[in-house]
C-alpha cells in the first residue's frame, strides 16, 4: 500500500486510488470545480516535483506531492460589527455554496459582534450542487458533511467564543441536506425531490459541533429554493401594497424571487458556476488577486494583488469591455484570445460559458414576469444577494444583458441577505414557516416560455426593453 506525503505528513493510499481522493480524505483543502472529471485543469499539483491532475493521477507508488496555495475568499457580506459581547449570544450561519459565513450575534441588542468566512471545503467535490449530489449518490455523504462541520468548528474557535445555545442556520437545499448528513440523491434527477423541506432543529452534538446546544434550519421553498431565499425574503422585508420587487440571488444556481404584499413566486435557473469564476479558464474565486473589474483604465485585483485570474465580476466587466470595443460581436464570437493581464487571458470558451449563465438567469427573470403579467414598469426594485452582488458593475451587467436596461436605477445590492436574514430571524425568534408556504415555485425545466427567453437571451444584441 503505497503512502502520500503532504505537508510533511504521511498518508496511506490504495493501490492506483486517486490523488485527489487522498487529498480529500486527508482534510487538505483542492478546488476541483469539475467534480473531478478532468475538465477544468484546476486542481494541479506539484507530485515529485511535477505538475500533475490530482483528479486524473493514479497513485502506484510512494509519493510527495506539493498544494498550490490556498485560495481564501474575500467575503463581503454587508454585516455591520460590533465587537462587543454581551450576556445573551447566538450564531447565524449560511452556507454557501462557495463560502461560509458565521456570525456571532448579540441578542440582548439584536446587532452582530463579529463575522467571520471561510471557503466551503466542499469546492473539492464539484464547483456545483449537482455534482456533489452526484458524489453522495456514489460515495455517501460523509465526507461532504465532515468537510462542512470541521470548518464550522474551526470558524466557531476563530471567534473565540464558549458554547452558545443556539444557532440558527440557511443555505440552498443541497447545502442543509449535506449538512444534516442526509443524502440529497433524490435531487439529481427529475422530479428533483427533497427529503425536506421543513425546518429542523437538532442537538450540536448529533452533528459534531459540541460548542452549539441546538441548531436550528429556516426552511427551503423548493428542491432548488432552499433557506438562503426565504432567509433573504425576510432581510428585504414586502413592499408596499401594490409594488413588486425582484430578489436575485446570483450564484452556480441563480435563485429569482419575484414578489409583493399578495404573492411570491420563485423560480431556478442553472446558471453554472461561472459567476464563481470556475469553468472560466483563467477563473478564480474572489480571493487576493483575481481581478474584480476591468475598464478604459485597466484592471483592479482583489487586496491589490498580482493578476492571478478573473472572478465573477471581473469577467462581467471583461466581457462589457470586449462588447464596447468591438472585438466581441453581437454572437460572442471573438477572432482571438484576449491578454487580460501577464498571465491570464480570456477565451471564446469562457464567452460561451458567461453566455450561457446570463441567459439562464436573464430568461428566468423574464418568465417570472410573463407568468404574472407583469412589465418592468410594475417593480419597484430588484435586490441582487450573495458575494457576487458587492463588487458588480450595473452598468456591465445591464450592457451584457445579464440584466434589464428598464431596471438599470432600480437595481440594489445587498450583499449576503442569506446571513444578514438568518441573523434578523435569530433575533426575531422568528418562524419563517409562513413565509415559506407563500412562496409558488415555478419549474422552468420543460418551460416553452423560458426555453424561447433562453434562445433570445443568447447573444449580445442591444436590450431596448
Amino acid at each position: 500500500m503505497p503512502d502520500v506525503i503532504i505537508d510533511g505528513e504521511r498518508y496511506a493510499a490504495n493501490q492506483n486510488e486517486r490523488l485527489s481522493d487522498v487529498i480529500r480524505r486527508a482534510g487538505k483543502a483542492l478546488t476541483m470545480p469539475c467534480g473531478g472529471r478532468g475538465t477544468c485543469g484546476k486542481c494541479r499539483v506539484h507530485v515529485n516535483g511535477e505538475e500533475a491532475l490530482a483528479c486524473e493521477y493514479e497513485v502506484v507508488a510512494d509519493v510527495t506531492i506539493v498544494l498550490p496555495e490556498k485560495e481564501r475568499i474575500v467575503s463581503e457580506t454587508g454585516a455591520g460589527e460590533t465587537f462587543s459581547e454581551t450576556d445573551c449570544m447566538a450564531l447565524a450561519l449560511d452556507i454557501g455554496t462557495t463560502t461560509l459565513a458565521l456570525a456571532l450575534v448579540s441578542l440582548d441588542e439584536r446587532r452582530i459582534v463579529r463575522v467571520v468566512t471561510e471557503t466551503d471545503p466542499q469546492r473539492s467535490f464539484g464547483a456545483d450542487v449537482m455534482s456533489r449530489i452526484a458524489y453522495s449518490k456514489e460515495h455517501g455523504v460523509t465526507g461532504l458533511q465532515l468537510g462542512i462541520v470541521t470548518a464550522v468548528n474551526a470558524m466557531l474557535q476563530s471567534l473565540g467564543t464558549a458554547s452558545t445555545d443556539t444557532m440558527y442556520v440557511a443555505g440552498n437545499t443541497t447545502m442543509l441536506h449535506l449538512f444534516f448528513g442526509v443524502d440529497p440523491s433524490s435531487m439529481g434527477a427529475a422530479p428533483y425531490t427533497p427529503v425536506f423541506l421543513e425546518g429542523r432543529t437538532v442537538s450540536g452534538a448529533s452533528l459534531g459541533i459540541p460548542r452549539v446546544k441546538n441548531v436550528t434550519s429556516l426552511p427551503s421553498a423548493a428542491a432548488f429554493v432552499g433557506a438562503d431565499l426565504t432567509a433573504g425574503l425576510s432581510y428585504v422585508g414586502m413592499p408596499d401594497r401594490e409594488k413588486h420587487r425582484l430578489l436575485i440571488d446570483l450564484g452556480t444556481n441563480a435563485e429569482i424571487l419575484l414578489f409583493s404584499s399578495e404573492c411570491v413566486v420563485c423560480t431556478a435557473a442553472a446558471a453554472g458556476p461561472c459567476f464563481e469564476g470556475a469553468n472560466i479558464s483563467c477563473g478564480m474565486s474572489a480571493s487576493p488577486g483575481a481581478i474584480y473589474a476591468y475598464g478604459d483604465d485597466g484592471y483592479k485585483t482583489i487586496q491589490g494583488a498580482p493578476a492571478k485570474g478573473v472572478c465573477g465580476t471581473g469577467l462581467v466587466d471583461l466581457i462589457s469591455f470586449l462588447l464596447k470595443k468591438g472585438i466581441i460581436d453581437e454572437t460572442g464570437y471573438m477572432e482571438e484570445r484576449f491578454q487580460v493581464a501577464p498571465g491570464v487571458t480570456l477565451t471564446q470558451g469562457d464567452v460561451r460559458q458567461y453566455q450561457l449563465a446570463k441567459s439562464a438567469v436573464r430568461a428566468a427573470l423574464e418568465t417570472l414576469l410573463q407568468k404574472q403579467g407583469l412589465s418592468f414598469d410594475a417593480i419597484d426594485k430588484l435586490y441582487i444577494s450573495g458575494g457576487f452582488s458587492a463588487k458588480i458593475n450595473i452598468d456591465s451587467a445591464v450592457a451584457t444583458g445579464l440584466l434589464p436596461s428598464a431596471l438599470r436605477n432600480r437595481c440594489i445590492a445587498v450583499n449576503n441577505s442569506s446571513l444578514l436574514g438568518t441573523v434578523k430571524a435569530l433575533c426575531e425568534a422568528a418562524d419563517l414557516s409562513k413565509k415559506k408556504e407563500k412562496m409558488n415555485y415555478v419549474d422552468l425545466s420543460a418551460d416553452a416560455v423560458f426555453s424561447d427567453f433562453f434562445i433570445d437571451y443568447m447573444s449580445f444584441e442591444e436590450d431596448g426593453r
